[in-house]
């Protein structure tokens, strides 16, 4: 093997690598204004139509001319969908962690108030809320 093929086909496997991280580059944006067009319920089906159009057809101009138009829209949109991800999240959280140790204890309290348990039921309620 001559030093010249070996050299070539490291430049070969750099340019392979550069290209393959921007076309992946590309796709994430190109996804992410996809999401953001869809997940924009102020614009019209015809502008977001419009704006597909061009993405595949003028790819990488209609890509910065959307982050330049749209950015700010962009991050909004992007930020209200973390929050609602994360309300729902903590939402399900809740559910199903079931009450605190206090919460049970408390409602033990009202029954034992009420002489719907005796002091030995609420007791070990108590210890069971506590362990």
């Amino acid at each position: 093997m001559k030093w010249g093929s070996t050299m070539d086909s490291f430049w070969d496997f750099l340019w392979l690598i550069i290209i393959s991280f921007a076309f992946i580059a590309y796709l994430i944006l190109l996804f992410s204004i996809i999401t953001d067009l869809f997940r924009d319920h102020k614009t019209s089906g015809w502008v977001k139509a419009i704006w597909i159009v061009f993405l595949f057809f003028i790819p990488l101009l209609t890509s910065l001319v959307y982050l330049i138009v749209r950015s700010d829209g962009m991050a909004q949109r992007s930020m209200e969908a973390a929050q609602q991800v994360k309300n729902a999240q903590d939402s399900y959280i809740r559910e199903v962690a079931g009450k605190s140790p206090a919460e049970s204890i408390a409602d033990a309290k009202a029954l034992l108030d009420a002489g719907t348990i005796s002091e030995e039921e609420f007791a070990a309620l108590k210890a069971k809320a506590l362990a």
